[in-house]
């Protein structure tokens, strides 16, 4: 998984729901996003660059929607 191309694409869905007047509609559409759309693999990923990449790199609306919804964004254990 090319964590770099994942960075791009979070970000671009952070880009669309920070055009939203309503910041926390914005955050759970963010959060929304990632729930339906991204396979848990990208999921645990996406998760894992909040940890260890450097604050510049995911916006800020994706950074707070990733650490708000942490819990229900990681995919179960196998």
């Amino acid at each position: 998984m090319n964590q770099e191309h994942l960075i791009v694409m979070a970000n671009q869905i952070g880009e669309f729901f920070a055009s939203m007047p309503d910041r926390e509609e914005a955050l759970a559409g963010v959060a929304d996003h990632f729930r339906r759309f991204w396979e848990p693999r990208m999921r645990r990923a996406i998760l894992a660059t909040l940890d260890t990449a450097s604050r510049e790199a995911l916006c800020p609306i994706v950074r707070q929607a990733l650490a708000s919804c942490r819990i229900e964004l990681a995919p179960a254990q196998a």
